[in-house]
């Protein structure tokens, strides 16, 4: 059968050629070598005399031992230096100097053989001619079946055209790794810089962007490698709307960040990350701000292994807290982040204690030992339950998570004179329409609460959207899903979101902090919201596929429309309300909103207990309705145990139709929507 490439095509005459050549044993790709450099090298030599005595038969005394000697010490000296062992398909430039050295001998003997043996019978020009032609051959061989090997491509695979956008350092150096392997060939640097188009990088030619659609169609490119790890996101996103409509793949370096801290190589090449299409470049942290809370302090980290704690761990190592501890539920998630948070502290030489601990924030007895026992100073209470759907069908455990264990760790904090307490809130608190968003706006009620009963402790709470890549986010979903070929499902066409990247959100946490006063609302700038449809089609785009759709039916990738998931909103708001003040950062909002007072709140939380203690779900939906006022809850109950028990032989079902009715009843005969006494 013949080969085939990667396409399903058959090969071509050359790629079966260099097929069978490099399938062939080791010692006897270097035997063909070696032959051909005994064939070749006096051929060279031959030439060299022809070309000094002008004629076709230069004859000398010892005519055969010059052949000799040229073929024996040149093969002997290649030998020695290595050249037989270096792997054709990765020679590089430092192969000029094996080659140069050892036709450099093979001169030198000539020389010597032709002073002491032959008397002088060759000028030395001669062998000055011998060893150029002798050099271009040897070298020149070597490239020229490397490059025929790379063009050929391996067992078939067609070889990946690239263009580099950045003629850089960084630029030069990818091409050179690029170059050496088999499986790219390097067709074209872009750079904006006018003074360097038409130069050339590694045999590579720069152009300028203005030129790229051409030489896609020009060069038949496949990928375009960005190669500026040290340029700003806005100009990425411009890069990048650019390259969108050309149907290339668009990869690029890792960020300067990450090859300065060693976390990345400058070969490593990866798919383009979703937080350069949203274009905003993050603001440097205050240090004044960045450290006042943590700096000395021991520090407290709830949920710490989640998306956000676990960030918040990392940035906080560095900031030298007095000792850093770690509370949460899951085994595995704290024992990675425990390893994690070693490996930094050993490799930027930080002395610092870790405490990792196992612990569930529901038990309020375990949290006010541990504050006590570690005489905390700042939590960052970052553990909570934050899946829509998930917590829509799981009800009582979504209360008891996200405001009951937000209520006993703040009191604990409370009675254990912790300094500083975060809450890390959700935009989805924001007028919510589901159980997860009404119970985080109830957990800033409590906090606020109980700021009334203090002026020891401040407690105050973040609130910010999206988060890229953090665990349930859309983006690692869409990514999954055009790597496994499609469909890539969004909601709704309409549907928008808030992002932000998960460090700059963990480091604009803790710029809060500082800054809080008690009581206080903190709303993250979240930039221009992304039209989820948009983003889609964007990452289909930016790895080199199209959309299938009405327009393009041939396209790689469908997009599917499931519908808004239940209790989901089509767009998140940051505020409720308009009040809203600047502070010391310009990406952070001081938001005055309306709050309870803490008999009226209390009230309501044991309220709660008793409620979830008896799996009372429709009361509990009532009292979080009645404490959260833009919540409207809806009265047929999702919860999953509870509508099993609906349908079971003994289940009060009409007591439970019966409850909601009255609900709904309530609801409708209140006089203002929308309004909720404050303290």
């Amino acid at each position: 059968m013949k080969d085939k490439n990667a396409a399903g095509r058959p090969a071509s005459v050359g790629s079966r050629i260099a097929n069978s050549i490099l399938g062939l044993p080791r010692e006897t790709k270097r035997c063909i070598m070696a032959i051909a450099d005994a064939v070749a090298i006096p051929t060279a030599l031959w030439v060299a005399l022809v070309l000094k005595f002008d004629t076709l038969t230069p004859a000398t005394d010892r005519t055969e031992g010059y052949f000799i000697v040229a073929v024996v010490s040149g093969l002997f000296f290649f030998s020695v230096f290595g050249l037989y062992r270096a792997v054709i398909r990765f020679v590089g430039p430092k192969a000029m100097l094996t080659v140069l050295a050892g036709v450099s001998m093979s001169v030198l003997a000539l020389a010597l053989f032709d002073r002491f043996v032959a008397s002088h019978q060759i000028p030395i020009s001669a062998f000055v001619i011998y060893g150029a032609l002798a050099l271009l051959y040897v070298g020149g061989s070597r490239f020229a079946a490397r490059y025929l090997f790379q063009r050929t491509g391996v067992r078939g695979r067609p070889v990946t055209r690239v263009a580099i956008y950045g003629a850089g350092t960084a630029g030069a150096h990818i091409s050179s790794v690029l170059l050496s392997g088999a499986e790219y060939d390097p067709v074209a640097f872009i750079d904006d810089k006018k003074s360097l188009h038409g130069s050339s990088i590694n045999g590579v030619r720069v152009y300028g962007s203005d030129v790229l659609p051409k030489l896609v169609r020009q060069h038949r490119i496949d990928r375009v490698l960005l190669a500026m790890p040290a340029t700003t996101r806005r100009r990425r996103r411009e890069i990048l709307t650019q390259l969108e409509p050309l149907g290339v793949r668009v990869q690029s370096l890792p960020s300067l960040p990450d090859l300065i801290a060693g976390k990345a190589q400058i070969s490593e090449l990866c798919d383009v990350e979703v937080s350069d299409l949203l274009g905003r470049d993050p603001v440097p942290p205050k240090p004044k701000l960045f450290g006042s809370c943590v700096r000395g302090k021991c520090v407290m980290i709830t949920g710490a292994g989640g998306s956000i704690g676990s960030e918040l761990c990392r940035q906080i190592i560095r900031l030298a807290p007095s000792r850093l501890v770690l509370f949460e539920m899951s085994e595995i998630a704290l024992y990675n982040i425990e390893r994690e948070l070693e490996d930094i502290a050993a490799d930027e030489n930080i002395q610092m204690e870790i405490v990792p601990l196992l612990g569930n924030a529901h038990h309020r007895h375990r949290v006010r030992e541990v504050l006590a026992a570690f005489a905390v100073q700042t939590v960052y209470h970052a553990a909570a339950y934050k899946h829509v759907p998930i917590v829509e069908y799981n009800v009582v455990e979504g209360i008891h998570n996200n405001v009951i264990s937000t209520w006993y760790t703040a009191e604990a904090a409370l009675e254990t004179g912790v300094e500083t307490f975060v809450l890390i809130s959700t935009d989805k608190a924001v007028n919510p329409a589901n159980v997860m968003g009404a119970t985080k706006r109830l957990a800033e009620l409590v906090l606020q609460a109980l700021q009334e009963r203090t002026t020891q402790t401040r407690f105050c709470m973040v609130r910010f959207g999206n988060v890229l890549a953090s665990s349930g986010s859309v983006v690692p979903l869409f990514q999954e899903q055009i790597r496994r070929g499609g469909p890539v499902t969004v909601t709704h066409p309409d549907v928008i979101r808030y992002f932000m990247t998960i460090p700059e959100a963990a480091q604009l946490v803790i710029q809060a902090g500082s800054m809080a006063k008690g009581g206080d609302v903190f709303v993250l700038d979240m930039g221009r919201p992304v039209r989820i449809d948009d983003l889609a089609r964007r990452m289909v785009n930016l790895m080199g596929l199209t959309v299938r759709d009405a327009d393009s039916p041939d396209g790689d990738i469908e997009i599917e429309y499931t519908g808004l998931r239940t209790a989901e909103k089509l767009f998140e708001e940051l505020l409720i309300g308009t009040n809203v003040t600047g502070t010391d950062h310009p990406m952070i909002m001081r938001a005055m909103e309306h709050r309870l007072s803490w008999p009226r709140m209390e009230q309501v939380l044991n309220e709660l207990l008793v409620a979830l203690a008896s799996f009372d779900c429709h009361r509990a939906l009532a009292l979080l309705a009645e404490a959260v006022a833009e919540y409207h809850a809806d009265m047929d109950i999702r919860d999953y145990v509870w509508r099993r028990k609906a349908i079971l032989p003994n289940a009060p079902a009409a007591k439970v139709a019966d409850f909601a009715a009255k609900k709904r009843l309530q609801d409708a005969a209140k006089p203002t929507q929308g309004q909720n006494p404050s303290s």
